[in-house]
């Protein structure tokens, strides 16, 4: 049985080309980067969790909410494969329980804050955005995009953001817990304008302030699908 079965929907997502130095305390023992044409992204991504299941059950008033993450990109050599996978700075919930859960099994990085969202549909488009409260601030990540979606182009920049299959955790220098994300693939929706009203250095630490003068090198909305969390494993 899966850990988590659910749906990600409504992925949207900002990607920042970074100086790979900026990440090296936090690659996870056992893996390296995974650049795409020589780069390395870190990204925003805010999406909704919908109708959650841990262990096949549904836990009161913990199915539909919000998450907002920043994350980076990471491989591993194993059994003659790379096996491509992500890594997380630090991840936003609502919920308390989801934040002891996963800091607790998985040696993730949540946080629980208060979070909304609005989903609106229109004529002229599809509205998309994603708020979570820190320090009494709101912080924001809107998206403006196209009411009928696409195919991913194959070998696109979009399909090697959202074709990641595996997540990392840091335990500490020596080990490394590891899960597996099963997915089909995903559709996009094209992005016609987008705001981001981010404090990333009281959000995310001072290792990531930097991202407060940077402009997204690209903007991404994907409609996301139902997925599944594998058990981890440790890695030594």
């Amino acid at each position: 049985m899966s850990f988590l079965n659910a749906e990600w929907r409504k992925l949207a997502i900002a990607n920042y080309v970074i100086d790979p130095d900026v990440l090296s305390k936090y690659v996870p023992s056992g893996t390296e980067l995974d650049l795409w044409q020589n780069k390395c992204f870190v990204s925003l991504v805010g999406f909704m969790f919908i109708d959650t299941k841990l262990l096949g059950i549904k836990i009161p008033f913990h199915t539909n909410f919000e998450e907002v993450n920043l994350r980076f990109y990471v491989k591993r050599f194993e059994n003659n494969i790379w096996k491509r996978g992500v890594v997380f700075i630090k991840e936003i919930v609502p919920k308390p329980a989801l934040t002891f859960v996963a800091n607790t099994i998985y040696k993730e990085h949540y946080e629980t804050l208060p979070m909304r969202h609005e989903w609106d549909e229109n004529k002229t488009g599809r509205v998309v955005q994603y708020q979570w409260k820190k320090n009494k601030q709101w912080q924001s990540f809107k998206i403006v995009a196209d009411l009928e979606s696409s195919k991913i182009p194959e070998d696109s920049e979009t399909e090697f953001i959202t074709e990641h299959y595996w997540g990392y955790a840091k335990v500490n220098e020596k080990i490394t817990n590891e899960y597996e994300v099963t997915h089909p693939k995903w559709r996009q929706y094209e992005v016609k304008s987008s705001k981001i009203e981010v404090d990333f250095g009281v959000v995310y630490g001072d290792d990531f302030e930097f991202l407060n003068t940077m402009k997204p090198d690209s903007i991404m909305l994907a409609e996301g699908s139902k997925i599944t969390v594998e058990n981890k494993r440790t890695i030594k």
